[in-house]
């Protein structure tokens, strides 16, 4: 994978996400993203946990944060790069070793959750539409991903 590929995300709330994969961080969780992707994986699936300040967590195909893709878990690729506004990072149960298909994408500094996480992306462009979903746990009416799709920086 070449190291200008990016992560659309067509959102509910307005738009696209332009999110910059990094396999110099997290080889295996990026390749595990382009797969799901590729596969229509997320196309539909919701924001589930949305808390201002902190972070916007998708990726649970049943929408209620308990569930993840078919494939088998994913080892933790964690770094010191730092959980900051626009940081895309797994989420996981306690188990570091349990990210699956489930993302957050930090609203702020959230720099206790640094190396603790696997960070695979920043966002690029379009973080407004992410201030623009849905906010509880889980949201009224959840904002979703209307589209994911990969492709090279022009």
């Amino acid at each position: 994978m070449a190291d200008d590929e990016r992560l659309t995300l067509t959102l509910s709330s307005g738009g696209d996400v332009v999110i910059r994969l990094r396999p110099d961080l997290a080889p295996g969780h990026v390749e595990r993203i382009t797969e799901l992707v590729n596969k229509g994986f997320y196309d539909g699936v919701t924001f589930h946990r949305v808390i201002p300040g902190f972070m916007a967590q998708g990726g649970d195909p049943s929408g209620t944060g308990y569930r993840g893709s078919d494939l088998p878990n994913l080892k933790a690729e964690f770094s010191r790069e730092p959980h900051v506004r626009g940081t895309v990072s797994m989420a996981r149960t306690n188990d570091p070793d349990s990210a699956n298909s489930q993302f957050f994408i930090c609203f702020g500094d959230a720099r206790f959750l640094d190396g603790q996480y696997t960070v695979w992306g920043n966002v690029e462009s379009g973080m407004e539409h992410v201030d623009a979903l849905p906010k509880g746990e889980p949201p009224s009416e959840p904002g979703k991903i209307v589209k994911a799709t990969i492709g090279s920086a022009s």
